[in-house]
């Protein structure tokens, strides 16, 4: 069997003088599709960055990590297993760099093409076949500061998956995007988890949730309040504690939605 994507035992996390994460523990296996939910500052972007190593846990005892089955990495070598799309790469994203040039920039963990990186003639091709893979090969050439926001962020998913990673993380994936951005999003995320791809969705909208996704875990101030079978977690009861007011839930289509 893989070794599973993430494993947690009494992890705690400190941002600032906050513990952002707080003797979690948990386990998500390699391939398992899978939502993190909460409300903002519930500790969903500091799990995001543990997993990447951009966050570290307080060395304690009975405390563990390992990623992909190991517990030390190169951070540039774990990264081109894992495809991550998230608001703070998009943030950094701000020159002229074009679609292919941030595609290829997944390659050297940066966010554009500088002096110093030479793609290869194949690197190029897998960028660009990434970018047709989304269906978005026509950006190749524009640069990401003259696109829309749905379509910087298809771009950042083509990045994302250039490397063939086994996992892709996702980071509130709608943020910033329209309706009809949304829709779009939705429907590739549904192809990628139906092409085999492990997906980590972390989010604070519902509606974000794939029917694909088979597992939420529900996390609150850095704790984990439920994990299980989503059709088990997804409850009002649950959703209404999560998020501090009474909600309705409606599902429609295998979409769930508040009120």
């Amino acid at each position: 069997m893989a070794p599973p994507l993430l494993s947690l035992k009494n992890v705690t996390v400190m941002r600032g003088d906050s513990a952002a994460l707080c003797e979690v523990n948990l386990e998500i296996a390699a391939g398992e599709h899978v939502c993190i939910l909460g409300p903002n500052g519930g500790g969903k972007s500091t799990l995001i960055k543990t997993i990447t190593r951009e966050c570290y846990p307080q060395p304690r005892e009975g405390c563990a990590i390992s990623i992909l089955g190991r517990e030390r990495w190169n951070v540039f070598e774990l990264r081109s297993l894992l495809g991550i799309v998230s608001p703070d790469l998009l943030a950094s994203c701000t020159t002229e760099a074009t679609g292919r040039d941030v595609v290829l920039s997944g390659f050297f963990s940066s966010t554009r093409i500088f002096p110093h990186h030479h793609p290869d003639p194949e690197l190029v091709t897998r960028a660009e076949a990434a970018l047709d893979r989304l269906g978005i090969a026509h950006l190749a050439d524009r640069p990401l500061t003259h696109m829309s926001s749905g379509e910087a962020k298809r771009t950042l998913i083509a990045r994302a998956l250039a490397h063939e990673p086994e996992t892709l993380l996702f980071d509130e994936p709608s943020n910033a995007l329209d309706i009809a951005a949304q829709l779009q999003l939705r429907e590739t995320l549904s192809k990628l988890a139906r092409s085999g791809l492990g997906i980590l969705l972390v989010t604070h909208h519902v509606s974000e949730i794939i029917p694909e996704i088979e597992r939420v875990v529900l996390l609150r101030e850095g704790r984990i309040l439920a994990d299980g079978p989503k059709a088990a977690i997804l409850t009002e009861e649950n959703l209404s504690k999560l998020f501090n007011a009474t909600v309705r839930l409606g599902q429609h289509d295998g979409y769930f939605h508040l009120y």
